[in-house]
């Protein structure tokens, strides 16, 4: 009897214990939402800079990647990395869409800039849960976190899509099809070309947590480098369909760097452990 009694007030707490940790994650979640949805409007606001300047500037070959490709391309004799002109007359094919497509964005770009923010309250969350040995090794990892997640956005920005944009505006099957490219079909290979690659770069910061609970370890990705090495120039190429070796390089080696960090991040992580 008293062991069933105990057993209904173990639950009992653990159910409070649950519904009180909810409470907090909603509690950090709605001040997330609140400051994406305050930046947001920052975005809706300045609507031409946004499109104008940002948006639209990798459709057209004055965007500085191009240039800069350009220039180096000369140095080193590779005519290829000089692109040839082209400049995206987009269309619009839904009545709403246009008005549906700045918010698309506006909302896009509020969680790019309140990324911080939300990361640190995701690890206000986290952190009562932690030991202080833990809390001393996590130092700095906002950071981290933050700064790998928009360093992400920007090499997504500055040279994935752009190479990707230029190769996909380019191609043609015949002269005489002509590409008639909505805006929602390039606003859609932009945000989500840029968005992925910040989530890329978060690499690092997924094995030490992947490290943390034990799913992994730095000796299986020493033995699995080679199929890593293979997998991320399948990437590269397909996100540099040129082919030549420069741009290749250009964007393998970033990714390829991200594996070996988390190689050394790994390491820490089981040294940690063996210390505590």
């Amino acid at each position: 009897m008293f062991r069933f009694l105990f057993g209904l007030y173990k639950k009992k707490e653990q159910d409070s214990t649950f519904w009180t940790h909810l409470d907090e994650l909603r509690k950090y979640l709605f001040r997330s939402v609140i400051v994406i949805f305050i930046f947001a409007i920052v975005a809706f606001i300045y609507k031409d800079f946004i499109f104008n300047t940002l948006i639209l500037l990798p459709s057209d070959t004055k965007f500085i990647t191009y240039k800069v490709f350009c220039k180096i391309g000369t140095l080193l004799n590779f005519d290829s990395l000089c692109f040839q002109p082209f400049k995206l007359d987009l269309i619009n094919t839904e009545i709403g869409g246009q008005f549906r497509y700045h918010l698309l964005i506006s909302t896009i770009v509020g969680i790019i800039v309140a990324f911080p923010f939300i990361a640190y309250q995701l690890w206000l969350f986290i952190k009562p849960a932690l030991k202080e040995k833990e809390l001393k090794s996590s130092r700095g990892i906002i950071l981290y976190i933050s700064g790998l997640f928009l360093f992400g956005v920007l090499f997504g920005y500055f040279l994935i899509a752009p190479l990707t944009i230029n190769f996909l505006a380019t191609y043609e099957l015949s002269s005489n099809i002509k590409n008639l490219i909505s805006v929602g079909s390039y606003i859609s290979i932009l945000s989500i070309l840029t968005l992925s690659m910040g989530i890329v770069f978060e690499l690092p910061v997924l094995i030490y947590f992947l490290t943390k609970i034990g799913l992994l370890s730095s000796s299986f990705l020493r033995n699995h480098r080679k199929h890593a090495i293979v997998i991320i120039a399948i990437l590269a190429a397909f996100i540099t369909p040129s082919g030549d070796a420069f741009s290749l390089l250009l964007v393998g080696f970033p990714i390829w760097m991200l594996f070996e960090i988390s190689i050394f991040v790994s390491k820490k992580v089981e040294k940690n452990r063996k210390e505590i």
